[in-house]
Formats: C-alpha cells, sequence, structure tokens
C-alpha cells in the first residue's frame, strides 16, 4: 500500500478514504488494468507533489479554542502574567519581560489554533534513527533514511485528520512538506486520529541553518519524542542545551531509546536506567508508577520492536488533548522561574511603623523641633517672671539685656560658622537616605532602584519646604515680638542660630529661621500665630499680690522717709515691718509663681514641640514617604500577581 504523497490530495478523496476515485474492483481493493493506467497514475502523482498546498484549503471545520475551557487553570495564569508584565514594564527593561511576552504572543497564537490536534515533533541528533521512527509512526517511507549526513534538512511534517493547516503554517511547514500516513483502520490508527508528527532535522547537525529550525520548531509543538542511541544518549549537547533547560515540560517529553536490536538484553536496559539516571540528574523527573514526567522507553525503529507500544502511548497522549495547555503551563512556568529574581524579595520589604518613626525623628530634629519646645517653655516662664516677678529684678533684666544687644553674644552669632548650617542639610539627606535604606532591604533589585529614585526626588526639595515651614512659625514669634526678650534670631545648641540654606556663593550668609535649629520663642505655640502663650486662670491673683507686696514697699519707704525728714513722727517697727514684709513677700511671690509655672511651661513646650514636629513629619509623609509608599504598594501588585502565575501551576513548576 502506498501513501498519499501530500496533504492536499486528500480533498479529492471520496468517502472511502484514500485513493477514492480511482479504478477498483468489485471487492472496493484498487486494481491496475496495465501500462497506460499506471503511467497515468505516476503523472498525477508526480504533479501532486510538485504543487504547494494553499494554506487553510485542508481546514474546513471551524477550530475550537485549544485551552480556553471553563474551569481551567491556565486562562487565569496567562492573565496574571499579561498583567504581572503591564505592571511591570515602567520599572524592568524590555529583555527581562522578552521570554514572558514572547510565551503570551505564542499563547494567543495557539489558542486561535485547532484543539482537535496535537503536534508532536521528533527530535534527536544525527544517525540516531529517527526519521526511521518517524517513517515506522506514519506506516510509510516519508522521511529520507540513509547514510548521508544530515539527511534531513527540513521539517516533515505528517497529519493523521484535516484541519491542521493552521497549526502547520504556524510551524512554516511548506505544503510540499505535509505528508498523511497510512491508516489500517486498527484501535491506535483511530486513537492517532488528531496527531500531527513533525520530523526535524538533526539537532547537532554541522549546517547552522538546521540547529535553528530545530530551534524554532520546539518552541512550537505541544510535544517531543527525542530519540537517543546507545552512543549518544549520554550526549552533553543534548542534555546541557536541550533536556535540562526543558526539564519543566517532562509531561509533555517522549524519551526513546532506539537501536536496541544493536544491543543484548542486559545491556539495553543497563543503558535504559543509565539514561533515566541522566535525566533525573538533569532535573527532567520521570514518570513511572502512574507519577507524571517523561516516558522513558526503548525500542528499535528498524525492526518495529515496541513501536507498537509508542503508537499506543501516543494515542492516548493525543485522545487526552491536554498537550497543548500543559505545553503553555510548561511555558508560564520558566517564564515565572527566569523572572523570579526580579519579583521575589528576600525578606519582607516595606516601611514598618519604626522605620517611619525614625525618619519623622530625624526630621524633627533638623528642623529644631526639640530645641523649639524647649525656647517655648522658657518663654512660658519668662512671661510668668514678666508678670508675676518684683519690678526691680525686671528692671535689671531689661539692663542687662540691652547691654548685651551690641556685644560679643550678637558678634558671635554673626560668626556662626556655615557647617552648622550644611549639618542641618545633611540631617534632612541622611534621614532620607536611611528610610530608603529600610524600605528596599531585601527588595529585588529594579524595584529598590525605583523606591530610591522615588526618595531622592522627593528629597530634592525637602529641605527648602522644611525651612519655609520654619520661617512662617518664626513669623509667629516675631509678630508677638518674642525676639526682643532673646536679643537673638533662632537659637541653636550652645545659643547660636543656624540654617541649612546658604547663598549660591556659599559664603556662609544664611537666611535668619531656616532649616536645623529651633525657632524663636512663640514659634509653633499652640495659640496660633503671633499670639501670646495662655495665661492660667491665678495670674491675676499672683500679679495683684506682687503689686500688693510692691505697695508694701513703697508705703513702707515712704513712711521711713517722712520720719527721717520731720514730716512723721518717729516709729520705725510699724514702716520697718510693712517695708520688710513688702521686701521678703515680693521674691516669695515670684518663686511661688515660678514653681507653680513649671507644669504649664513643660505641657506649653511640649505641645509646641509637637505641633512643629507634626508639621515637619507631614512635609516629610508629603514629599518622601507617599512616593516610597506608593513603589511599594506597586511591587506588592505586581508580587501579587506573580504569585498568582505561580500558585495555579499545573506542571509543578
Amino acid at each position: 500500500m502506498t501513501a498519499v504523497t501530500d496533504q492536499g490530495r486528500d480533498h479529492g478523496r471520496g468517502p472511502e478514504g484514500e485513493g477514492a476515485g480511482e479504478p477498483r474492483g468489485d471487492d472496493g481493493r484498487r486494481w491496475d488494468d496495465g501500462l497506460i493506467a499506471r503511467r497515468a497514475a505516476e503523472a498525477a502523482q508526480e504533479g501532486a507533489e510538485a504543487e504547494p498546498v494553499p494554506a487553510g484549503q485542508d481546514d474546513p471545520e471551524p477550530q475550537v479554542e485549544a485551552y480556553g475551557l471553563p474551569g481551567s487553570p491556565l486562562r487565569p495564569r496567562l492573565d496574571a502574567l499579561r498583567e504581572l508584565v503591564g505592571l511591570s514594564r515602567a520599572r524592568l527593561d524590555g529583555a527581562t519581560l522578552a521570554e514572558a511576552g514572547r510565551v503570551l504572543d505564542e499563547a494567543s497564537a495557539r489558542q486561535r489554533l485547532s484543539s482537535r490536534h496535537t503536534v508532536v515533533a521528533v527530535a534527536g541528533a544525527t544517525g540516531s534513527g529517527k526519521s526511521t521512527l518517524f517513517n515506522a509512526l506514519a506506516g510509510v517511507q516519508i522521511s529520507d533514511t540513509g547514510l548521508r549526513r544530515p539527511t534531513t534538512s527540513a521539517p516533515i511534517a505528517c497529519s493523521w485528520t484535516d484541519g491542521a493547516a493552521g497549526l502547520l503554517d504556524r510551524l512554516a511547514i511548506p505544503g510540499r512538506l505535509r505528508r498523511r500516513p497510512v491508516q489500517g483502520g486498527t484501535p491506535v490508527d483511530e486513537a492517532l486520529q488528531g496527531l500531527v508528527l513533525v520530523d526535524l532535522p538533526d539537532h547537532d547537525s554541522a549546517a547552522t541553518g538546521h540547529r535553528e529550525q530545530v530551534d524554532r520548531v520546539l518552541a512550537l509543538v505541544d510535544a517531543v519524542i527525542w530519540v537517543v542511541d546507545p552512543e549518544k544518549y549520554a550526549d552533553a549537547a543534548l542534555h546541557e542545551r536541550y533536556l535540562r533547560p526543558l526539564a519543566g515540560h517532562a509531561e509533555i517529553s517522549f524519551v526513546v531509546l532506539n537501536q536496541i536490536d544493536r544491543l543484548p538484553a542486559e545491556a539495553a536496559d543497563l543503558v535504559l536506567d543509565d539514561l533515566r539516571r541522566l535525566l533525573d540528574e538533569d532535573g527532567m523527573a520521570v514518570g513511572e508508577h502512574g507519577e507524571p514526567g517523561v516516558t522513558v522507553m526503548s525500542l528499535s525503529a528498524l525492526t518495529g520492536a515496541g513501536v507498537g507500544d509508542l503508537r499506543e502511548l501516543l494515542g492516548r497522549f493525543v485522545q487526552d488533548r491536554t498537550a497543548a495547555a500543559r505545553r503553555l503551563s510548561a511555558d508560564v512556568d520558566a517564564a515565572a522561574a527566569r523572572l523570579r529574581p526580579v519579583y521575589v524579595a528576600e525578606g519582607r520589604p516595606g516601611l514598618g511603623e519604626r522605620a517611619r518613626e525614625e525618619f519623622t525623628d530625624r526630621l524633627a530634629e533638623a528642623v529644631g523641633a526639640g530645641t523649639a519646645g524647649q525656647a517655648a517653655e522658657r518663654e512660658w516662664r519668662r512671661n510668668a517672671g514678666r508678670a508675676c516677678g518684683t519690678p526691680w529684678l525686671r528692671l535689671w533684666r531689661w539692663y542687662e539685656s540691652t547691654r548685651q544687644l551690641g556685644g560679643l553674644d550678637l558678634m558671635a552669632q554673626a560668626l556662626a560658622p556655615p557647617e552648622e548650617g550644611l549639618t542641618a542639610r545633611q540631617r534632612v539627606e541622611q534621614a532620607v537616605r536611611k528610610l530608603a535604606d529600610d524600605a528596599v532591604d531585601g527588595l529585588p533589585s529594579p524595584w529598590a532602584q525605583a523606591v530610591r529614585e522615588a526618595a531622592v526626588n522627593g528629597a530634592k526639595g525637602l529641605p527648602e519646604a522644611l525651612d519655609e515651614l520654619t520661617r512662617n512659625a518664626q513669623a509667629g514669634g516675631r509678630g508677638r515680638g518674642g525676639n526682643r526678650d532673646t536679643g537673638a534670631g533662632p537659637v541653636g545648641p550652645g545659643g547660636r542660630t543656624t540654617g541649612v540654606q546658604d547663598t549660591a556663593e556659599g559664603q556662609g550668609k544664611r537666611e535668619s529661621g531656616s532649616v536645623g535649629r529651633a525657632v524663636a520663642p512663640g514659634a509653633g505655640a499652640p495659640g496660633g500665630r503671633g499670639t501670646r502663650p495662655p495665661r492660667p486662670a491665678w495670674w491675676p491673683a499672683a500679679v495683684l499680690a506682687q503689686a500688693s507686696m510692691t505697695l508694701l514697699q513703697i508705703f513702707g519707704g515712704l513712711w521711713l522717709l517722712g520720719q527721717i525728714v520731720g514730716l512723721l513722727e518717729p516709729g520705725l517697727l510699724t514702716p520697718a515691718l510693712l517695708m520688710l514684709a513688702g521686701v521678703v513677700g515680693g521674691p516669695l511671690v515670684e518663686w511661688s509663681c515660678a514653681a507653680a509655672a513649671r507644669g504649664p511651661a513643660r505641657r506649653y513646650g511640649q505641645e509646641a514641640e509637637r505641633r512643629l514636629r507634626e508639621a515637619a513629619a507631614g512635609c516629610g509623609r508629603a514629599r518622601v514617604l507617599d512616593p516610597v509608599a506608593a513603589e511599594l504598594a506597586r511591587y506588592r501588585e505586581v508580587r501579587e500577581r506573580y504569585v498568582a502565575v505561580t500558585e495555579l501551576s499545573t506542571t509543578g513548576g
């Protein structure tokens, strides 16, 4: 029996199958009426081989989706991978996402093609006998065999049923290289309906174009039969270039030890066991005892031993109709494995409460929130001293402050080294840098870079924004006249004014009230901008008591003076007691008020510190924390998509 040599001829067959329309006898068998009939048949055959089959001509029935069945786990995996690629394009380079994009493209292409067909490639090294096995499975001489190497120079396809034109077009196999097998109507032949077998060139061919064709077709077929022989089954080129990288595709792989007719039975078993060991070292699970994995068997394509068993295995494999889905699922696993380093972090990256609090503490230190609170506390106590202190002590303090206005203290403030301001700016930069380090701890490199860029970009205007914040707070203190009590600008540690804004010339000239130190008294006061600190209810009574003590001193002094000049009758005891009561009572009232003012002053300073601290924290949050948190949220989103890609794996990848 001869095979139809071109798939396009199958359209001219009648319902009886192969050769319909040709002269037949009463028993339905083909008969030959002589030389003329034989020449006519040969001419028809040559014409059919010379004419390419139009693409799509053998695909009359509508094709069914290959793996988009309801409930299939592959569709959500592909959707998750597509979303993952879309979310990552702005953070990862194209080369990193290239393989995932290729898998998505191939999945879309395979989805549009027939689900009734399973494309199986027969691959092997030079002299392994793969073309002989290909012919044995087809039952007819289709692929050339012989001693000349390489024998197969282009992929040849053999389709058991119609409707595979789209799949073969995808493999770029021309119509002149598409064949049909000989079918005997056996149950095995029925099970092979839907099989498309492709004979590939040698993967170790000396011709570079042959190897390129092998690599191209292997990336598109649904399954692969690897044919090895007793001499080259351990070839490093086969294991390192193909089997090891395709270890995740074990469920759609067959490894066939051919040419066992050249070995004794015991030697064939030893070689087969060693082949299983090599596959295990390659990471390719061997399917034994019903477990999923690569199918390993031995046969002789030349004698036919074991070929029938392979046909039966292929029949069950084809009728299962899950090869395309399993192939694509394995491709998704491979793409996900390549992407793992850019999505899976070593630890738990993110911004914890501790990192946020440390960042807030550093910004508060940079703007001098603690010193501002201390200054506000001192101002509250000074106000208490002004209201409840003795007039003589207040007069002395006023004199001291006036004497120091043009003295050495102001000169020292004017000559403060510019490094103070630079230190404050560096504190802000250090706070941002430490926050970024905490946020990217354990984060994959591309996302860590994105988080650092977000932090750095936000920090570019942060010192200036904190400067403006401090100036606004100082304006409130100056509007109240607080600076007149200190005789200086913003006070930092050691009593010197500081700041972070320097002129372009870098000569140390700074704006009064820059970031880095405390603000003037009244800055950040709870009472609002340009207002005095609130006074407790006991202040009027203390002021009245102090005024009474002052009046007693004045009254007693005038009484004594009147007695001295003779205007009043002598009597020193009473005016002396009155004057002594005023002299002792005044400081006593002042001391009592100072003691009573410690608690309210401390609370007032703490409130001023809290307000300035919260303002600095809000500025840092808007410019640095929120952008960093947004990048971390984006990473968590793509990480969830990556987990969705890997968790639904059906191939154990």
